[in-house]
C-alpha cells in the first residue's frame, strides 16, 4: 500500500481561511436571498462547533447527523470531525425503526438533526432515552448563538487547540443498502481527506475561484468529500442545492462552472434544453443550454450509474464536457476520476493514489484511503478483502495499460442460468439506453429465464403518438434478441406504471438479482 501524508480537515480549514480569507466559499438561498459564507467564516463556525463538543464531551463520542444539505449541516458535520469525535451521517428519509436500529448498532450517543427529521426525532428520542445530546441544526438564531458562544473570542477558545489522530475513525458511513443489511464503513481522517488529494487529469475542472453546484445529498461520502472537502482544498465556491425540484432555479441563480450528477438528472435537464429549443427556433443549442444551466457551465461529472455515450455526445454538442468517475465508500470514495482524453465508455482514469488489478474478472483495489472496516462487523469486513489485503469491489471490469477503467457489471448481480452461464444484467440494460421511450430498465433472473422490466417515458409516448407502449417495447426487445447471445435472450417482458424504487443517490434498488435467490 502506498504511503502518504495528507492534512487533516482542520488543517484544510486553517489553510483555506489563511489563503482565501473573505472570499466566498459557501453560497445558498435563504428567504429568497443569496447568502455568502467566506472561507474564514466557515473555519470560525466549524471551530465553534468543535469547541462546543470538546467542552461537553471529554471522551470520543459517536454523533448522528440527519438532514438535508445546508450551511449548518456542513458546519456541524465539519465541527464533529475536527473535534476528534465520530460523525454518522444518515438520510432524513430514514424511518424511525431503522434509525433506532442504526443508532444502537453504531453506538450513537448524540444527534444533530434538521426540520426534515423533526417529527421522527421526537419519536426517536422517546425510544432512545440514553441520548446525551439532541440538537436541531437548522434553527436560525440558535445555530448562530452556538457559533457566537463558542467563538475564538470566548472562554472556550483554547478547546480547539487540538489535533486529531488522523488514522483514527472520523466517520461511519452506512452503505445505501440496495441489497442486504446496511454496513457502517469506518473511515479515518486520512481516508476522508486523503482521497481528494489525487492529481486532477482535467486541470480545467476545479480551478481556484470557479463555481460548483452541489446537488447530491451530503450524507453520501462522494458528495461530502468531493463537494465540500475538495472544494475547500481547491478554493472552489460551493453553492448548495437542497431540493431536486430547485435544480433549474439554482443553476440559473449560481451560474456554476461544474456540477456533479447521476445520469438520470443529466438526462432530465437535457429534456428541458430540448423543450427550450422547440419553443425558441432562433437560438443556438448552446444558448438553450445556458437557459437551463447558466452561461458558465463547462463540466458535468457523472457517477453512480451507467453513463450512455450518446448522452455524452449530446452534451458535447452543447459545449459541455461530460465524463464519469467511479468509486466506493469502502475505498475512501474515488477510484477513478474524469479525464477528457479517455474513452466515453470508460469510468475515467484510475487516480494516482490507487492501484487496480483484475482477479477472476473482478476489479480489486489497493489504496491508502481504504476503510478500516465495517463497524462491529469483522466477518463482513474480512469478506471484502483478499488474502493479500486488496479490497474487492464486487464490480466486473477491466483496466487498460494507460489506466482507463471499464465496468461491465456486478458480481452479486450475475444471473446464474441452469446451464452454468453467467449473465451480467447491466450488460443487457445498457442496450436499451438509446431507446427514448424507455426511461428505466431492470434486468434480473426468474425461474431460469432472463426478465426485463421497464418503466416507460409516458410523456415521450404521448408526444410521439405511441398508444400501445407494451407492444412498442416488446418489438424493441425482439430486435435486440435477434443478435443477442443465447444466454442474453430476454424471455419475459414486464412494463410498470411507476418508477423503480431508488436509493438516495438515484440508483435503482435491486431486490431480485440472482436466479433462485431473494
Amino acid at each position: 500500500m502506498k504511503n502518504f501524508d495528507v492534512p487533516s480537515l482542520r488543517e484544510l480549514l486553517d489553510t483555506g481561511a489563511e489563503k482565501f480569507k473573505n472570499a466566498p466559499f459557501i453560497k445558498y438561498i435563504k428567504d429568497g436571498q443569496i447568502i455568502e459564507k467566506s472561507f474564514l467564516q466557515v473555519q470560525k463556525d466549524s471551530l465553534a462547533v468543535c469547541r462546543m463538543l470538546r467542552n461537553d464531551f471529554k471522551e470520543k463520542t459517536h454523533f448522528a447527523i440527519i438532514g438535508k444539505t445546508s450551511y449548518d449541516y456542513l458546519m456541524f458535520f465539519s465541527g464533529l470531525i475536527i473535534s476528534g469525535n465520530v460523525g454518522v451521517p444518515l438520510s432524513p428519509e430514514i424511518s424511525v425503526a431503522e434509525a433506532k436500529e442504526l443508532f444502537e448498532r453504531a453506538d450513537i450517543e448524540g444527534v444533530f438533526y434538521d426540520s426534515e427529521f423533526e417529527e421522527k426525532m421526537a419519536e426517536l428520542k422517546e425510544a432512545l432515552p440514553y441520548l446525551k445530546l439532541v440538537q436541531k441544526i437548522d434553527c436560525g438564531e440558535e445555530a448562530e448563538k452556538i457559533y457566537e458562544i463558542y467563538s475564538e473570542n470566548s472562554q472556550y477558545a483554547h478547546l480547539s487547540d487540538y489535533a486529531v489522530d488522523k488514522k483514527d475513525s472520523a466517520v461511519i458511513i452506512y452503505t445505501s443498502g440496495t441489497t442486504g443489511v446496511k454496513k457502517g464503513v469506518v473511515l479515518s481522517s486520512d481516508a476522508l481527506v486523503g482521497n481528494i488529494t489525487y492529481h486532477d487529469y482535467c486541470e480545467d475542472i476545479f480551478t481556484e475561484g470557479s463555481v460548483s453546484l452541489s446537488v447530491l445529498p451530503m450524507y453520501h461520502c462522494y458528495c461530502f468529500s468531493g463537494d465540500y472537502i475538495k472544494n475547500l482544498k481547491d478554493g472552489v465556491q460551493l453553492c448548495l442545492n437542497t431540493n431536486l425540484k430547485d435544480i433549474v432555479t439554482n443553476l440559473k441563480t449560481f451560474q456554476p462552472d461544474v456540477v456533479r450528477f447521476v445520469p438520470l438528472i443529466a438526462q432530465s435537464l437535457l429534456q428541458q434544453i430540448r423543450i427550450v429549443l422547440r419553443k425558441n427556433k432562433n437560438i443556438s443549442p448552446r444558448e438553450a443550454a445556458e437557459q437551463v444551466y447558466g452561461k458558465n457551465i463547462k463540466w458535468i461529472i457523472s457517477g453512480g450509474a451507467y453513463l450512455n455515450p450518446e448522452l455524452v455526445e449530446e452534451y458535447r454538442k452543447l459545449g459541455i464536457m461530460m465524463r464519469q468517475g467511479y468509486g466506493m465508500t469502502e475505498a475512501g470514495c474515488r477510484i477513478s476520476v474524469p479525464d477528457n482524453d479517455v474513452s466515453v465508455a470508460s469510468v475515467g482514469r484510475v487516480i494516482d493514489l490507487c492501484e487496480v488489478r483484475i482477479q477472476n474478472g473482478e476489479i480489486q483495489v489497493n489504496t491508502p484511503t481504504v476503510m478500516t472496516g465495517y463497524y462491529k462487523m469483522p466477518e463482513e469486513t474480512a469478506k471484502m478483502f483478499t488474502s493479500d489485503g486488496w479490497l474487492k469491489t464486487g464490480d466486473i471490469g477491466y483496466v487498460t495499460e494507460d489506466n482507463q477503467l471499464f465496468i461491465t457489471g456486478r458480481v452479486k448481480n450475475l444471473i446464474i442460468l441452469s446451464g452454468g452461464e453467467n449473465v451480467s444484467p447491466e450488460a443487457i440494460e445498457k442496450k436499451f439506453a438509446d431507446i427514448k421511450l424507455i426511461s428505466e430498465v431492470l434486468v434480473y433472473g426468474e425461474n431460469n429465464r432472463v426478465v426485463a422490466e421497464f418503466y416507460p417515458d409516458f410523456a415521450y409516448a404521448q408526444a410521439n403518438g405511441i398508444d400501445d407502449i407494451e407492444a412498442y417495447i416488446e418489438n424493441e426487445v425482439d430486435k435486440l434478441n435477434e443478435t443477442a447471445k443465447a444466454a442474453h435472450i430476454i424471455s419475459v417482458v414486464k412494463v410498470r406504471d411507476i418508477p423503480f424504487e431508488k436509493t438516495g443517490s438515484g440508483k435503482i434498488k435491486r431486490s431480485r438479482t440472482v436466479i433462485g435467490q431473494e
